[in-house]
């Protein structure tokens, strides 16, 4: 599991239900298949600005806050497998338990040609506004391509 993935996973936990502890937040996370080590968890918690209130850790003001991680790029060369393109449609395929994070990375980086983004687990569906512009998405992807 990457950073990026397991700090949007932490985000959806503290949001669903009342963690009070690291240890819950352990036990949470590894509930998801998701390993995280007690010094990692702390760095985690540091990173997302996240607070211990009486009700559990909360992200502050109440305002969401964005899990920072890798560019679309650095994700894309690591993870990207395969493109298929389908009229206005692309299927990206990536390993296992990767397509939340390269969707999540696509979403932040709100590229103008993407309309939205679907995410599986080893799959991430782009939507773009049109086949013309699918096929430019495509040519772009497959640069990250290894």
């Amino acid at each position: 599991m990457n950073k990026s993935y397991r700090q949007s996973q932490i985000l959806k936990l503290i949001r669903a239900r009342n963690l009070h502890t690291q240890d819950e937040l352990a036990r949470a996370l590894r509930a998801l298949k998701i390993p995280a080590t007690q010094v990692t968890l702390s760095r985690d918690i540091r990173e997302l600005g996240l607070v211990k209130t009486a009700a559990g850790y909360s992200t502050g003001g109440g305002e969401a806050v964005a899990a920072p991680g890798p560019d679309v790029g650095a994700l894309a060369r690591e993870v990207l497998r395969d493109i298929r393109q389908a009229q206005n449609l692309l299927v990206l395929r990536t390993p296992a338990g990767n397509a939340n994070a390269l969707a999540a990375a696509l979403d932040h980086a709100d590229w103008a040609e993407i309309t939205g983004t679907i995410a599986g687990d080893d799959t991430v569906l782009v939507v773009a506004p049109d086949v013309k512009t699918a096929d430019a998405l495509r040519v772009k992807f497959l640069r990250f391509l290894r």
